[in-house]
């Protein structure tokens, strides 16, 4: 399973787009859609379709991350869902989380699949 579009586009609004390189809250220096890593420097511009494609790049991990983490059936809305919050918080912090274990262990009906 992989992020859907629309799973995408949410992500991307909330992310918001910087072309430029910035220091986000957590003092991370970030670009495009909250790209972080070794690769982003002070000063660096990048355009939006380097962005797009910085994206996509680093959705692979995160979904990664929710398909290693989480082993109960999901639909497509909660892989996207599940997939937004390890962008945010981290693949640490998925696997750590009182989310995963809750999913796992089925304790809310709401959140499983049927």
């Amino acid at each position: 399973m992989h992020t859907s579009e629309a799973g995408v586009e949410f992500i991307k609004q909330w992310e918001g787009l910087r072309l430029e390189a910035y220091f986000c809250s957590g003092e991370a220096l970030t670009i495009g859609y909250g790209h972080t890593g070794s690769d982003v420097f002070v000063g660096q511009v990048i355009t939006k379709q380097e962005a797009e494609d910085l994206l996509k790049k680093d959705l692979v991990k995160y979904e990664d991350a929710v398909k290693k983490y989480i082993n109960i059936a999901l639909n497509q809305n909660q892989f996207d869902a599940l997939v937004s919050f390890t962008y945010n918080c981290g693949r640490f912090a998925l696997r750590g989380s009182t989310l995963r274990f809750k999913l796992n262990r089925k304790d809310d009906p709401f959140l499983v699949v049927k």
